[in-house]
């Protein structure tokens, strides 16, 4: 076993069976770094500070900026720079992708993208171990504890395919402003949102994600269950580190919601609050270590156009894809635990919720992985596929960790 997955099972262990409660190091910090007291493997990075903090994010994204980001472009998952060599993104497939089917592993370059029951695992569940190579990988044994969802309190749940807790994610980095999927999760603090590595953070130039905001229900530009801002980010270090999309996932502490009110003058606007986001839509649950072989939802707004210029979405309706997971590698992104789906989502999906033992009365399931990247297996210049990060012990650690961050609140 690597020193890193000891370090991770180590911390695994002391969080469940000490049942560890650590509090945010936000209150009366000047620091911009890295929270205090975070487990190691995990990078937690301040959004914001304090309630002024939060209502300035807020006030950056006013309606008419909300109303202009309909046209913002989706985050492109990138790679950082190999040793003399340039980073990017990948742009087109390697042949040698092809196509695979259950149970096989498919080994090649991937495309970026922005994308229940339970039953028919195959291998890959349990404890990580560390491979020649050097990278963990999985074996039978213990499993992180599963997550149950939860409902809403404020409305009933959604139903069919249309999840309440599933949203849109809107942040800048650098001079320009780029948009994601997500979904809620159940946590301690009511106030947790689940998404890509890349929605949050930039591998290719180390950048972290400023002004994020989560949009659940986002349908047309209308926020009908509030909006609510990042407080803490909180990724895998080898994601941050390495660029590594075995771990691109990111849990993400929000404040309470709020929503755009007319103001007492014409054309001004106040801020009401809403209350906690899983008050308002409930939250997804979490399960790792469950193999592959699943059959499985996937959540997106996905939006940019085909190679080949074709654009079947336009990112302002929720879509979804459905099937069994298969073991997928992508070298170009570190990738050797990676699922796969057969799907057709373009950028703008990234971050939208993989759930399993779907509920179709509740809309609600368990979370088993974000789409990470898409795949164009055949190489006609049409994404076919699309990936996730296979969801293993450290996932759970960054999510607990996350799910005991507190927001301040006014």
């Amino acid at each position: 076993m690597s020193s890193r997955v000891r370090r991770l099972t180590a911390t695994l262990g002391a969080l469940v069976a000490a049942c560890v409660t650590m509090t945010s190091a936000f209150a009366g910090s000047a620091a911009a770094g890295p929270l205090n007291g975070v487990p190691s493997g995990i990078t937690s990075i301040p959004l914001t500070k304090s309630v002024a903090d939060m209502k300035r994010i807020a006030e950056y994204w006013s309606p008419a900026r909300l109303k202009q980001a309909v046209d913002n472009v989706p985050a492109t998952p990138g790679v950082p720079a190999a040793p003399g060599g340039k980073s990017g993104t990948t742009t087109s497939p390697s042949p040698s992708a092809g196509s695979a089917t259950a149970g096989s592993t498919t080994t090649g370059s991937a495309t970026a993208a922005a994308a229940g029951e339970a039953g028919g695992a195959t291998s890959t569940t349990g404890e990580t171990t560390s491979t020649s190579g050097g990278k963990s990988a999985t074996k039978p044994g213990g499993v992180a504890p599963l997550v149950r969802p939860t409902l809403p309190k404020k409305r009933a749940p959604g139903s069919g395919g249309s999840p309440l807790t599933v949203g849109k994610v809107f942040f800048r980095i650098g001079n320009k402003d780029y948009w994601c999927s997500a979904s809620s999760v159940a946590a301690a603090n009511r106030n947790l949102v689940a998404t890509a590595g890349h929605c949050a953070y930039d591998a290719k130039t180390g950048s972290q994600a400023e002004y994020w905001i989560f949009i659940p229900g986002y349908d047309k530009g209308n926020t009908p269950y509030g909006i609510y801002v990042g407080h803490s980010l909180n990724l895998h270090e080898d994601f941050v580190g390495r660029g590594d999309y075995d771990y691109d996932y990111a849990f993400v502490t929000v404040h309470d919601g709020f929503r755009w009110k007319a103001g007492k003058t014409a054309g001004s606007y106040e801020m009401e609050g809403v209350g906690s986001l899983e008050d308002n839509v409930g939250g997804q649950g979490l399960a790792t270590n469950r193999g592959t072989g699943l059959f499985t939802l996937a959540f997106g707004y996905p939006a940019a156009p085909h190679p080949d210029g074709s654009r079947p979405y336009d990112g302002q309706r929720l879509k979804s894809c459905d099937g069994r997971t298969i073991k997928v590698q992508a070298p170009a992104r570190l990738v050797e635990q990676g699922i796969a789906l057969a799907c057709g989502f373009t950028n703008g999906a990234s971050g939208g919720p993989w759930l399993i033992s779907y509920d179709n009365r509740t809309a609600l399931g368990y979370l088993n992985g974000v789409n990470s990247f898409a795949w164009d297996t055949d190489t006609d210049r049409r994404y076919d596929r699309i990936s996730s990060p296979y969801f293993i012990a450290s996932t759970y650690v960054a999510y607990h960790w996350a799910a005991t961050q507190q927001a301040p609140r006014t």
